[in-house]
């Protein structure tokens, strides 16, 4: 069935993370340069490329305990995302409804890890 494969692909995560992760960096590159904005470029691309980063340690994890701790750490991440995503958009007024899909991309993501936590702790 074709719409198990665009199924499957749409929650594969390790995927869905790293083009989040691309869209930052692009989205970043786009950001002027100047002393407000380049703490936030710093903090955005370290947050926003590390919940790949770390969904890719949960999925190698060694133990549940890992896993979890691993998957807490892109919830916190997809959440740190989201607040410099917002301090961005304040700040360079031209990208504020990028910054905004980018938000709810984040947001999304942050759910993901948050219903997978809740999931993982009540097994």
């Amino acid at each position: 069935m074709p719409n198990e494969k665009i199924t499957k692909k749409n929650f594969d995560l390790e995927e869905r993370t790293a083009k989040f992760g691309e869209e930052i960096i692009r989205f970043a590159k786009k950001i002027p340069i100047n002393e407000v904005t380049k703490p936030l470029i710093n903090q955005l691309v370290k947050a926003g490329t590390s919940i790949g980063a770390n969904y890719c340690e949960a999925d190698d994890a060694e133990s549940k305990k890992d896993f979890n701790h691993k998957i807490g750490i892109c919830k916190k991440e997809a959440r740190e995302t989201k607040h410099w995503l917002r301090m961005i958009a304040v700040t360079i007024l031209e990208l504020k409804e990028e910054a905004r899909k980018l938000w709810q991309e984040a947001k999304e993501l942050n759910l993901i890890f948050n219903a997978i936590v809740r999931s993982s702790k009540n097994n």
